[in-house]
């Protein structure tokens, strides 16, 4: 019994093994990322205020970029709940309320990054520049 469950977990391994080299191969353009994807999210509310007030350049965008995403998730729970309020009156469906409260905080969420995106005229600013200037403050603060 026990040769057959590491034979089929070997079987898994293997082909696990396989399939991981086959993507990492295709995908490889992803190693150039993997100090960003691979952070531990420790930093407080006081680090991220620091860096703000420490970088003149990409402080503000990244303050920007914080209440652009605070307007984001407001929107995603206004269409959250608006979406699932309105399936609910004319359906009376659970599980068809369930589906659009989860595709409202989507729309939701999308439609206020858009609209923040626009108000704050992120638009003319390189956000992904502030949040990784930030990343690189952040590894070199805590070395």
């Amino acid at each position: 019994m026990a040769d057959t469950a590491d034979s089929v977990q070997s079987f898994f391994k293997k082909h696990w093994k396989g399939y991981k080299e086959f993507w990492g191969e295709r995908f490889s353009i992803l190693d150039n990322y993997s100090r960003y994807l691979e952070t531990d999210p420790s930093w407080s509310e006081a680090d991220i205020q620091e860096f703000i007030a420490s970088d003149p350049v990409h402080g503000p965008t990244l303050k920007t970029c914080r209440d652009t995403a605070k307007i984001a998730a407001v929107g995603s729970v206004v269409g959250a709940f608006s979406t699932a309020a309105f399936s609910w009156k004319y359906s009376r469906s659970p599980h068809g309320a369930a589906l659009s409260f989860g595709a409202g905080a989507v729309f939701g969420w999308t439609f206020g990054q858009e609209i923040a995106s626009h108000w704050y005229q992120l638009y003319r600013k390189d956000p992904m520049a502030a949040q990784v200037k930030f990343l690189e403050w952040w590894d070199l603060k805590r070395q």
